[in-house]
């Protein structure tokens, strides 16, 4: 079974930066998509940002510019890097792999990141 941990969120000022890192787990797919998702409080879960297999990204409308989601070479590690983050960024922050062709969705636990005005 996938295991994602993450870690990195915390509290900050707006416009400071956070980079979260997830870690995965007992991956047996050749090709993967690894995402973050978030979940403000009262609100649905979203997308921020995706990477796939190959490299390719796209970001919420609300991020782009200012987050960044990259890999390490092995690509069982994936990062968030976050700048001027606001206020709105505050939320749970979810780890997510996607195996393909497969519809099978494996999450994180979540870490918090807080962003005080």
């Amino acid at each position: 079974q996938v295991q994602l941990v993450e870690s990195g969120g915390g509290l900050v000022q707006a416009g400071e930066s956070l980079r979260l890192s997830c870690a995965a787990f007992r991956v047996n797919f050749s090709r993967h998509r690894l995402a973050w998702f978030r979940q403000a409080p009262g609100k649905e879960r979203e997308l921020v940002a995706q990477i796939t297999s190959g490299g390719i990204t796209t970001y919420a409308d609300s991020v782009k510019g200012r987050f960044s989601i990259s890999t390490d070479n092995g690509k069982t590690t994936v990062y968030l890097q976050m700048n001027s983050l606001q206020p709105e960024d505050t939320g749970v922050y979810y780890c997510n792999l996607n195996p393909y062709p497969y519809d099978i969705n494996f999450w994180g636990k979540g870490t918090l990141v807080t962003v005080a005005s």
